[in-house]
């Protein structure tokens, strides 16, 4: 089993992501792609298999009124290549999560027509590292749009107007409010597209009451022969926010306390729950898959996981991890 974390390093300060320069000072794939290398290189140093890299990698890529910038993959073969041998030669995963802004079942025809656009365009970027079909782009159905049934529908038939090359990097997650393990089942059946368990969403939104054992097969067994499923995992915030601000009156000092939502991620995983999922998997002899931490404290969260794990559960943990390499 591979953990892996999301985009930002916390770990080592000053590793950056992708290149995040406005568009005025020119930024560029190439730039991302440097960056990127560091990223491996701390990944490697810490034993990380598994990465999830920014939608962001290449800038304006497929912005609509900035031509210049959209020929940056076939400008970064030789790059993109490297970058790729590297990530394949230390065994790591990589994957991509579409944008929020990215609905693939929206009535809008421009806003469907630049989602395609950035699948189509983060699909390119796998290729262009040579990624196995292990490296998929994760997205979510998109708007219930008054109609749930209909909604699903037109995501399939906006799923099949994408090019092979794309529709063969996508993976489909369920949320927490709108569209379910079932849901995504279904679309499953009409399309083949893999399915990736969330357990904080499923335990948020389970309108068919699926067991954990039940949702989390149905959705490991959607992945095709060879190719190794990947989950996400996090734990419910229980911080309590603080906010500062002052009376509308009087302007005296205030603190205002907000109880956490229980969408919200927690900065760390709690590790007797994931010790206790892990146990489930398991005990119901589920297949092998790697665990994407949707987690604030990012590969922080990941390490600290992996010694909570050898210090509170090691025979478990030396079923599920190499614990002698971390």
């Amino acid at each position: 089993m591979r953990f892996g974390f999301a985009v930002q390093v916390l770990g080592r300060p000053g590793l950056k992501s992708h290149d995040s320069r406005r568009w005025q000072n020119e930024p560029h794939l190439s730039v991302s792609l440097a960056y990127l290398r560091d990223i491996l290189g701390y990944l490697r140093r810490q034993n990380i298999r598994m990465y999830r890299l920014s939608a962001e990698l290449a800038p304006y890529v497929t912005h609509p009124d900035m031509p210049r910038f959209h020929g940056q993959i076939d400008e970064c073969t030789v790059e993109l290549n490297s970058v790729g041998q590297m990530a394949r030669g230390d065994g790591l995963r990589l994957s991509f999560h579409a944008p929020m802004t990215a609905v693939l079942n929206t009535p809008d025809e421009t806003t469907a027509a630049k989602t395609a656009a950035e699948l189509n365009a983060l699909a390119r970027l796998l290729d262009g590292l040579k990624q196995g079909p292990e490296a998929v782009i994760v997205l979510h159905i998109g708007g219930v749009y008054g109609d749930r049934h209909a909604a699903c529908h037109h995501f399939v038939e906006r799923y099949h107007a994408l090019p092979p090359a794309t529709r063969r990097r996508l993976a489909l997650e369920h949320d927490d409010n709108r569209f379910s393990v079932g849901d995504i089942a279904w679309i499953h059946d009409q399309t083949g597209i893999p399915l990736v368990y969330d357990h904080l969403h499923h335990r948020c939104y389970n309108p068919e009451k699926l067991s954990t054992v039940k949702a989390l097969r149905l959705c490991l067994r959607s992945w095709p022969d060879g190719v190794r499923p990947k989950v996400h995992f996090s734990s419910p915030s229980t911080a309590m926010h603080v906010i500062q601000q002052r009376h509308p009156i009087t302007d005296a000092r205030m603190r205002l306390l907000h109880p956490p939502q229980p969408t919200e991620h927690a900065d760390f995983i709690h590790p007797f729950e994931f010790i206790a999922f892990l146990r489930t998997a398991r005990e119901a002899a589920l297949p092998d898959f790697d665990v994407m931490l949707e987690v604030r404290a990012k590969d922080l969260a990941l390490l600290r996981l992996r010694q909570n794990l050898t210090g509170f559960a090691p025979a478990l943990g030396e079923d599920f991890l190499d614990l002698s390499q971390v």
